[in-house]
């Protein structure tokens, strides 16, 4: 197998796995359990203008983190395979955070490259924007294909947590 060839598929098999292993082991637990990525990710007091990519507050890159870890945690076990697709693979991802979130400035996707993301299953800007306005919709960090499938997951974990908090005695909250 030539070089590039191999380089080519250690990136895309970081993004696609990392994507499918940050999307349905934080993202969407986070959507159906979790208080932080919520309030961190799609707060109605967030200004997206400088939301995920220029802000310095530790709260989002803490979150930015904790979603980039299946990725960090991919990284050294494609090394072997290809250290330079496994670095492209790495600043593919970083660069569709950065590019995903210029939605939020106004920018609108041309519409070839538009056309060319959904015959990919890319995560467009606009689609990404509509996760931040609707943190029920549009799940996949990278790839939209995952969507369909997380839904059906969250709709398992929020129906999972409604089991447990149904199962909890009264007056279980406020004891230590």
């Amino acid at each position: 197998m030539s070089a590039l060839l191999l380089a080519s598929l250690t990136a895309w098999l970081l993004l696609v796995v990392g994507d499918f292993l940050s999307t349905f082991f934080y993202h969407v637990p986070e959507h159906a359990f979790g208080r932080f990525h919520v309030k961190v990710h799609h707060g109605r007091n967030r200004c997206f203008r400088h939301y995920a990519v220029l802000s310095r507050q530790p709260l989002v890159i803490l979150d930015g983190l904790l979603g980039a870890l299946p990725y960090l945690l991919l990284a050294p076990l494609l090394w072997p395979l290809s250290p330079f697709g496994t670095g492209i693979g790495l600043l593919l991802g970083e660069l569709h955070v950065v590019w995903r979130h210029v939605g939020s400035l106004g920018w609108r996707t041309p519409e070839p490259v538009r056309a060319l993301c959904d015959r990919l299953g890319v995560v467009t800007p606009e689609c990404h924007w509509e996760h931040h306005r609707n943190g029920f919709a549009a799940f996949g960090d990278i790839f939209s294909f995952y969507d369909a499938p997380a839904q059906q997951w969250l709709r398992m974990l929020r129906y999972l947590r409604r089991r447990l908090r149904a199962l909890r005695p009264v007056g279980a909250l406020g004891q230590a």
